[in-house]
């Protein structure tokens, strides 16, 4: 049999490999396409759309508690089942639905994850193929902790196809997966515990903001554990105990399920990149301003998988898979460009960041103010009785311009989306305090932050 030969090969299918694949084969190009697991990647199947479909219904659930005796008297109960099937409704057919449209767009497809056998070649599903450029799309995967009993951690996949939940569990590590999570499990009832090595959860946000997320979690009754390290997971005969050491002093507890969400690193070990003359780094594989692998110019590499400096997010792997179809197109031809980036984490209330923090403004010498308020009484939160609502903003003293934003409410990823099209336009704190936006809505309310 001929060995087959492609112009662009992806491996991957999230977001930026399948983006990557689809303009590469409208333009004409020879393109395959490949994973090792369900078409579609982790976003769609199991990432960011079945955890918002279960985050939405606990948001209806809190909004619905708030206003208990200001006018609704029923308490909502959730139905773990009923959510979970209504959540497969928008994963179930995601493989599917990508494979038939690869396929109609002219893309070989391959259900194996290759291995480069030398800068132009690769094996996948025992066949050698040759390639004129690879595009590695691969996105992450969960960090294996090297403790003794790691066999028994669960990841987030489990928890997003748990059939029932149990009455208790706990999440190692703190960071936007286990945050989210525990608030999805505590307000069904779970009684949930965090291990967190660090000195507060979610370290990348803001440490003020984020003391209130504390707080509040707090309350929903989630028992933080912090500057703690575990160290051994034993199975018992229904439980299990998860040993961990603070203040050099060995402790356990005993809980029904432990999930590992202490990270995640890039999906890249099973690649062979010496091999194909591929550099990597911890953070992924190493690019240069186009998304190139600066050792095998035929290879490229976007999305999370990519050591390009950009958060791990959807959004800037679409911006990074734009930028390799056009280089693949016409070389060298488009450079990353990093805009402001908004983060938000999916708990109630939602905790969003754009920009720097007041630790990087001081550090890179910036003159600034910060405004900083607890604003609860402000009518887009009193209206609905919500208890938590603040924001912290930098503002840059030469420019008047936004240097970051920081925002805690039940809506704050809409409102950080905002300051993200105002930074990335440039605008100045009083040309966004001189917009007429319509009232009484959440946007408005930017321009008393400013």
């Amino acid at each position: 049999m001929a060995i087959k030969e492609f112009d662009v090969f992806v491996i991957g299918t999230g977001n930026a490999g399948k983006n990557v694949a689809f303009a590469c084969a409208e333009a004409g190009l020879k393109v395959a396409i490949a994973d090792n697991r369900r078409y579609g990647g982790t976003c769609a199947n199991r990432g960011c759309d079945p955890k918002k479909v279960l985050v939405g219904i606990t948001e209806i659930k809190q909004s619905a508690d708030h206003l208990r005796g200001k006018g609704l008297d029923s308490n909502l109960l959730i139905n773990w089942s009923d959510l979970q099937k209504f959540k497969a409704t928008f994963t179930d057919a995601v493989p599917a639905v990508h494979e038939k449209r690869l396929k109609n767009a002219g893309v070989t497809l391959y259900h194996q994850s290759p291995r480069f056998l030398d800068e132009n070649s690769l094996s996948v599903e025992g066949k050698t193929v040759l390639v004129k450029k690879v595009v590695i799309a691969t996105g992450l995967i969960p960090l294996e902790l090297k403790i003794q009993g790691r066999e028994h951690l669960l990841i987030s996949d489990d928890f997003l196809s748990l059939s029932q939940l149990p009455k208790e569990m706990t999440f190692v590590g703190g960071g936007l997966i286990g945050m989210e999570f525990a608030h999805v499990a505590a307000r069904c009832g779970v009684k949930v515990t965090i291990i967190q090595s660090g000195k507060l959860p979610l370290e990348k946000f803001d440490k003020d903001l984020t003391a209130q997320l504390i707080e509040v979690s707090d309350k929903l009754g989630i028992n933080f554990i912090l500057n703690a390290r575990v160290n051994k997971v034993e199975k018992l005969q229904k439980n299990y105990r998860v040993f961990y050491k603070k203040n050099g002093e060995i402790k356990s507890l005993v809980t029904e399920m432990v999930f590992n969400t202490a990270g995640r690193i890039p999906a890249i070990e099973s690649l062979g990149l010496k091999k194909g003359n591929v550099a990597y780094e911890k953070e992924g594989v190493s690019v240069n301003e186009y998304l190139q692998s600066p050792t095998n110019s035929n290879v490229y590499a976007c999305g999370d998988v990519s050591a390009s400096g950009t958060e791990p997010l959807t959004p800037t792997s679409h911006l990074e898979s734009r930028v390799v179809t056009e280089n693949i197109l016409k070389e060298k031809s488009k450079t990353l460009i990093i805009p402001p980036t908004p983060s938000v984490v999916y708990t109630i209330p939602q905790l969003a960041k754009v920009g720097l923090s007041e630790e990087e403004a001081n550090a890179e010498g910036y003159d600034f103010t910060i405004k900083y308020k607890s604003i609860p009484k402000w009518f887009s939160a009193k209206h609905k009785n919500e208890e938590v609502y603040a924001y912290k903003v930098l503002i840059d003293n030469k420019s008047n311009q936004i240097l970051g934003a920081h925002i805690i409410a039940s809506e704050a990823g809409g409102l950080i989306n905002l300051f993200a099209m105002a930074m990335q336009g440039k605008l100045t704190a009083n040309q966004v305090k001189d917009m007429v936006l319509a009232y009484p809505t959440r946007s408005y309310e930017i321009k008393g932050m400013l």
